[in-house]
């Protein structure tokens, strides 16, 4: 059974890259995390700034260490700092060298579909920083726009609530509830159809679960 949903997974992955190749992204299909690793690894050295998006699935893939033995310099503003410290990070995370993250969601034709609390993910996977890697597992594939949405409010929305610890109406009820909440982290929802202009994106499909 599991190699009957790999294949599916694998067949809808280089479908979701030969549209994201005919978008203008630069993408490729691997079969692990650790591939995706070894790819995002090849782009670093002594001395590159590496900003991280909040991502589940940038965690998945446990580079951080490969990062600093290779001499690079981590920016990361979730990691245990005042609210201060915070902004100032996430701002230098705009013009890193290589700023990685994922996406929320990535249709059959290759749009890129996220929502954002203060901007800052959706900004630097756009535009800043010189490299901008996305990373996809399988399991962000849907098949068009209306499941994005969907996959959104069903799942990532959730369940990131949930992982930051905040007490929104959908750490209640399991799905969104589009609140009214001051909390709430559901703020920008942006869809990028073709690479933006002036930037190096890369999108690694990788045929795994990771993230959310």
């Amino acid at each position: 059974m599991d190699n009957i949903k790999r294949w599916q997974e694998q067949l809808l992955g280089e479908r979701v890259v030969k549209s994201l190749q005919k978008n203008e992204f630069h993408s490729i299909y691997v079969e692990s995390k650790e591939e995706a690793v070894a790819f995002i690894m090849y782009h670093i050295s002594r001395g590159t700034v590496v900003g991280i998006g909040g991502s589940t699935t940038i965690e998945d893939l446990n580079i951080d260490h490969n990062i600093i033995e290779k001499g690079g310099t981590l920016l990361r503003h979730s990691d245990g700092v005042s609210e201060e410290e915070k902004f100032e990070i996430m701002r230098k995370e705009l013009l890193s060298d290589v700023y990685l993250c994922s996406t929320n969601a990535v249709t059959l034709d290759g749009y890129l579909i996220n929502v954002d609390g203060a901007g800052n993910r959706v900004a630097a996977m756009n535009f800043g920083p010189r490299k901008i890697i996305i990373v996809a597992g399988v399991n962000k594939i849907v098949k068009n726009e209306v499941e994005a949405a969907e996959r959104l409010g069903f799942t990532a929305c959730p369940l990131n609530n949930k992982r930051l610890n905040l007490q929104n109406p959908c750490t209640s009820l399991g799905v969104c509830a589009d609140c009214n909440s001051s909390k709430r982290i559901c703020r920008i929802y942006t869809t990028v159809k073709r690479k933006p202009l002036r930037s190096d994106i890369t999108v690694i499909v990788v045929g795994e679960h990771l993230g959310f």
